[in-house]
């Protein structure tokens, strides 16, 4: 399984969004400043997550996600498709 993912900094009030086949570790990750786009502006809070069976299907809802506005991502985060809540 493969997840598509937005996490939050808490402090920046930035977003990123990413794949991944593992949430918790890859939140680990960001929070440790493992990635360079993420070091020393978190922490991050995990608040989209949603599973595709493919690597493929992840990767095209990344890209559509990583275009969409503030006002989209809010409403994406709100949504019934986030597994989040």
């Amino acid at each position: 399984m493969f997840y598509v993912y937005i996490i939050k900094s808490v402090v920046h009030q930035i977003t990123y969004k990413g794949i991944t086949q593992n949430p918790e570790k890859r939140l680990s990750g960001h929070n440790a400043n493992l990635s360079r786009y993420t070091a020393h502006k978190g922490p991050w809070s995990l608040i989209y997550l949603k599973g595709f069976a493919t690597k493929t299907a992840a990767i095209i809802e990344e890209k559509r996600i990583k275009k969409l506005n503030k006002l989209s991502i809010d409403k994406l985060v709100n949504s019934s498709e986030n597994i989040i809540k």
